[in-house]
């Protein structure tokens, strides 16, 4: 049977902050607004008229805990 030939090591490759954090900060802006969406857009503070979103998100909000009845 023939030997396999070994593979070189791998190394990681390290990402300097100053170039993830501008994705992380843009990442975060992203889920917070989702999360407003989700959990918070009913009645006074609704960026959206009308029950539309409410019903599309409606699993959703139940699923995280939202209580929205």
């Amino acid at each position: 049977m023939a030997q396999a030939a070994a593979l070189p090591a791998s190394t990681p490759v390290t990402i300097p902050l100053n170039e993830l954090l501008p994705w992380a900060v843009f990442a975060g802006v992203i889920l917070l607004s989702l999360l407003y969406l989700v959990g918070m857009d009913q009645g006074a503070t609704s960026l959206i008229s009308g029950s539309m979103l409410h019903e599309f998100v409606h699993d959703g909000r139940h699923l995280l805990g939202f209580p929205c009845h």
